[in-house]
This record gives structure tokens, C-alpha cells and sequence, in this order.
């Protein structure tokens, strides 16, 4: 009995992960083609039944997620064993493996998620708690995924020995920024009903936070 239902699981384990090479690439071009239609997307699936959630996309987490491993395998391709885990010295002497890479990965890159999504309920003048910050959190997620897939490629790029890929790289990593910071824009103005102006400075204080808390962290694991 037991094993039938290790087999039941497995069996719907090996269909979560194999709808995902489908459901990827198509959550990935809604974000980036109505990157705000999908971002309030994720918002209003929270009001239903879990069972009926994300039917026809990779929920926000797990899609910031494979986009994070999407970019760390590249990287691992093009570049070898990752520096952080090579070295020995300091915190980075707890990431052995790219596992723990991954993790640490997807934690430097929640940063930005958490802190857009805390950041807009602050300025809702909604009390924050677990309630409030799920749905914003959600909608950072699946914004995330194509700026952690992006940058990633774009610093890979950048640190690549032949002078045209870096000069790619660096460009990649720049629009990647840019249209990051004007998509973060658009929805605090969408979400919050406030002038352009103040919803860029918004979303400015946002990205200086989430890239100071960013490379805080970093540094101490290369340090």
C-alpha cells in the first residue's frame, strides 16, 4: 500500500515538473510581453481555490525560482565552478555546492520581490502583515524571474573574455535595469493611483534598497 502511494506521488511529482518545460516559456512571454496584465494576474488568483490557481502558468515563486536556476546553470556552463563556491574563506565556506548557491541565489534575488512588495503596501496605508504582503509579494515574483534570467546572462556576458560578448553583456544588464525600474514604475502608478513622478521616486528608493541589501549580503560571502 505504501508503495502505491509512493508511486500515486511520484507520478504527479514527475507531471509538475515536466509541465513546467510547457508552462515556462509561456508565463515567461506574458510577463515580458504584458509584463502588468500578469503581474495583477497573480494577484487576483490568489482569491480562488488553491486547487484552481495558476492553471495555465508556473505560480510566481516557483517561476522566480526556475529562472534563478535557468541563469546559475548558464553560468555554470559557460563559466565553470562558481568562485563563491570554490573559495573556502569567510561565509562563502557554507556554500560547498551549487545547491547551496542556488539558495543563496534565490534569496539575494527575493530581496527585490520582498522589498517592492512591502514598499507598496507602506504606501497604501495598509497594516503589513502576512494578508497584505502575499499578493504584492506574488506579483514581484513573477516580475523577478525574466531580472534575475536577464541579468544573469547580462553578467555572464560582462565578465566574458572576448570584447564584443562583454559589450553585449553590459548592455543586457543595463536594459535589464532600465526596464526593470520602468515596469516597477507603470505598477506602483497602476496600483497605487499616484503621479508618475511619485511613483518613480518610489521605484527608485525600491531598487537603492533591494541593490544595497543585495550587495550586502553578497559581500559577505566574497569577501
Amino acid at each position: 500500500m505504501l508503495f502505491v502511494q509512493w508511486l500515486n506521488t511520484l507520478d504527479d511529482l514527475l507531471y509538475e515538473l515536466m509541465s513546467w518545460l510547457v508552462f515556462f516559456p509561456i508565463t515567461l512571454w506574458r510577463i515580458i510581453r504584458h509584463p502588468l496584465k500578469t503581474l495583477r494576474y497573480a494577484e487576483a488568483q490568489l482569491a480562488l481555490e488553491p486547487a484552481e490557481q495558476y492553471r495555465g502558468t508556473v505560480s510566481p515563486p516557483i517561476m522566480m525560482i526556475l529562472a534563478i536556476l535557468i541563469s546559475q546553470a548558464l553560468a555554470l556552463a559557460i563559466d565553470g565552478t562558481n568562485s563563491i563556491v570554490a573559495s573556502k574563506q569567510g561565509m562563502a565556506g557554507l556554500v560547498g555546492d551549487n545547491t547551496t548557491l542556488l539558495l543563496l541565489r534565490i534569496f539575494l534575488f527575493g530581496i527585490f520581490a520582498v522589498a517592492a512588495a512591502s514598499w507598496k503596501v507602506h504606501r497604501s496605508d495598509t497594516a503589513l502583515d502576512r494578508d497584505s504582503l502575499k499578493p504584492p509579494f506574488y506579483a514581484q515574483c513573477y516580475l523577478v524571474a525574466p531580472f534575475a534570467l536577464l541579468l544573469g546572462m547580462g553578467t555572464v556576458g560582462a565578465t566574458h573574455y572576448y570584447g564584443g560578448v562583454r559589450t553585449a553583456g553590459l548592455l543586457l544588464a543595463a536594459a535589464t535595469l532600465v526596464s526593470y525600474g520602468l515596469v516597477q514604475t507603470l505598477w506602483l502608478k497602476a496600483e497605487l493611483g499616484q503621479s508618475l513622478l511619485r511613483s518613480f521616486l518610489d521605484a527608485s528608493i525600491i531598487m537603492i534598497i533591494s541593490i544595497a541589501a543585495f550587495l550586502a549580503v553578497a559581500f559577505l560571502f566574497v569577501s
